[in-house]
């Protein structure tokens, strides 16, 4: 029998052993979906209680060809950032000691990553559950290289950019999130980084690099930073609209520069994994502001769409059903409705294809309809909850139907920007 070390590229690396397995396309697929129990006979069960069942559905996920694509970035950023991060070998101290790196082998750069979607896309949790399928965020290990007694390994860490885009408040972000992460699985965790953040006055590079020396001392896997169109400043309003003759032309202008250099200082020097991910507009900005933006899609480019066509919703892939008829099957009623391609057509121009629209009009829906005697869902069900329930969404699907830049560019996280060279372009891992 062949030895089954001969098949594990990272053998013998004491970060990696705890991550599990690596996961083939159908399992990540199978483990990345959740669908919550399916709804049994609901006669004799009053509607006010239906209703907590139908609340449950806001976790409902299916894993898209793209989700499972992110996965496995995640999965070889991860992985392959350990392979420079060996604790068995002299050069990770030098780095976490924050000397000189000079390595007689060049290395590649961090792999970074880049996910874009429109808001309630579902780009968060396509990166979100990826993470959750690792046993631990934390691993604990009782004995460590160089180290004497228990040490903690972070293998993800999730953060949002502040609304500032200012260093200081994505430092105090990335602190805080650090201690609560280990608060979560460590007893007796005493906050890291308390002074800092109690300091009437900071300085946003400062703390970036307290943060960062911790993080390396912990061997932080990956590092996930959402909502990066918060780094940059949007035109007025009045700007957007009087524009001519494209408003998505517009340029976002950078709050501080330090940010995106600390970041590309992250994978260049630091050789911590980066994953990116925000709406169109901020990404695009990205795009156009950095010089180095090559590097920015080391790991890849995912863009997360929305349904436009009903057709996308009816089917998966090559898998059977798709998003709707999964959906459909979750109707707390006695009398369901039928899953149709006219009922499909509806729930686009209502929504415009927004996954999480789609999942809070369906609950809606139910709202509506517990509101009668009869025990069915209808379509003026649905009709009346986007009046109502969902009234205020209502312009901005309509622009984001329209694809009219002018009435997109109402909507700041609407503008449109050029991006399709990226959505095939993978760079290769080199440093220069």
């Amino acid at each position: 029998m062949s030895d089954p070390r001969f098949f594990d590229p990272y053998a013998g690396n004491i970060l990696v052993q705890p991550l599990g397995p690596i996961l083939d396309r159908p399992e990540a697929n199978r483990r990345l979906t959740f669908l919550p129990p399916r709804p049994r006979n609901f006669g004799d069960v009053p509607k006010h209680v239906r209703m907590h069942y139908v609340i449950q559905l806001r976790d409902f996920h299916i894993a898209s060809l793209e989700g499972v694509r992110i996965q496995q970035t995640i999965d070889l950023m991860i992985r392959d950032g350990y392979r420079y991060k060996d604790p068995l070998a002299p050069q990770t101290w030098s780095v976490i000691g924050g000397e000189a790196t000079h390595h007689k082998t060049p290395r590649a750069p961090a792999m970074t990553a880049l996910i874009v979607g429109h808001s309630g896309s579902g780009k968060t949790q396509a990166i979100l559950r990826p993470f959750s399928l690792y046993p631990e965020q934390v691993i604990e290990h009782a004995n460590f290289p160089n180290l004497v007694g228990i040490h903690q390994q972070l293998v993800w860490l999730s953060v949002d950019v502040p609304a500032s885009g200012r260093a200081d408040d994505l430092a105090a972000n990335l602190m805080m999130s650090f201690d609560t992460a280990m608060k979560g699985h460590v007893t007796d965790w005493e906050d890291r980084f308390t002074a800092t953040l109690g300091r009437a006055r900071r300085d946003g590079q400062k703390m970036l690099d307290e943060w960062r020396q911790v993080a390396l001392g912990h061997f932080l896997g990956a590092l996930h930073l959402d909502e990066v169109q918060n780094f940059f400043k949007l035109p007025t309003l009045k700007k957007r609209r009087t524009n001519a003759p494209d408003s998505s032309e517009l340029q976002l202008s950078i709050i501080e520069d330090q940010c995106l250099k600390w970041i590309l200082t992250l994978t260049n020097t630091w050789q911590i994994p980066t994953i990116l991910s925000g709406t169109p507009d901020g990404v695009g900005a990205l795009m156009k502001r950095m010089a180095n933006v090559q590097r920015f899609v080391g790991g890849g480019y995912h863009p997360i769409p929305h349904f436009e066509d009903y057709n996308d919703m009816l089917f998966l892939d090559d898998e059977g059903g798709g998003f709707l008829p999964l959906l459909g099957m979750y109707q707390y009623v006695q009398k369901p409705l039928a899953i149709t391609r006219d009922f499909a057509k509806l729930i686009i121009e209502l929504t415009a294809g927004i996954p999480r629209l789609m999942i809070a009009l369906w609950v809606a829906a139910h709202r509506v309809a517990f509101e009668r005697e009869d025990d069915d869902l209808r379509i003026e069900d649905f009709q009346r909850a986007a009046a109502t329930y969902l009234a205020p969404a209502a312009p901005a699907v309509a622009a984001l139907r329209s694809r009219d830049p002018k009435q997109m560019a109402r909507f700041e996280d609407l503008m449109r920007r050029d991006d399709n060279y990226w959505s095939t372009f993978w760079v290769s891992m080199r440093s220069g």
